[in-house]
C-alpha cells in the first residue's frame, strides 16, 4: 500500500513538471530596407514666391538621401 502511494505521488509530480508552461524561442526579427526617398516632381512656374521650395528644404531632401543612400550601403557591405 505504502509502495503503491508513493509511486503515484511521483508519477503526479512528473506529470506536473512535464506540462508546465514551455519557454518558446523569440523568432529574429527582421526590418524591411528604407522606403525609397523620391524627389518632388518640379513645381510649374508661379510668380508666388511662398510657392516655389526653398533651398533649406532641398537641402533637407539631399541630407535625407545621402543618409538613405549611407544606411543601405552600410547594410549591404560585407561582413
Amino acid at each position: 500500500m505504502n509502495k503503491s502511494v508513493l509511486l503515484a505521488a511521483v508519477i503526479a509530480a512528473a506529470a506536473l513538471s512535464a506540462c508546465g508552461k514551455k519557454e518558446e524561442p523569440v523568432p529574429a526579427v527582421v526590418t524591411p530596407p528604407p522606403a525609397a526617398v523620391s524627389p518632388a516632381p518640379a513645381a510649374p512656374a508661379s510668380s508666388d514666391p511662398a510657392a516655389a521650395p526653398s533651398s533649406s528644404a532641398s537641402s533637407a531632401l539631399d541630407q535625407a538621401n545621402a543618409a538613405t543612400e549611407a544606411a543601405r550601403n552600410a547594410a549591404s557591405a560585407p561582413k
